[in-house]
């Protein structure tokens, strides 16, 4: 996927998620369920090189930042 919406490591992007309960679906109104939800993309930076220049930064989900996967990526 090339959207900006897009982790960079995992390739995790947007999903329809939702729905409704039947309490929901008995009263007045139209129910609509489906929403689109978006992965949680924060700026990192990657890894400083071994010449010490920095190895810029880039958008990726927090589960790849928590399992700090960017550290282990070399600048390009």
């Amino acid at each position: 996927m090339a959207s900006s919406n897009v982790c960079k490591l995992c390739d995790k992007g947007s999903k329809m998620a939702g729905g409704y309960s039947n309490r929901i679906r008995a009263t007045k109104f139209n129910p609509s369920g489906d929403r689109r939800k978006y992965p949680n993309l924060q700026w990192v930076a990657l890894a400083k090189t071994a010449s010490g220049l920095s190895g810029g930064r880039i958008k990726i989900c927090t589960r790849c930042m928590k399992a700090s996967k960017h550290l282990e990526l070399k600048a390009k």
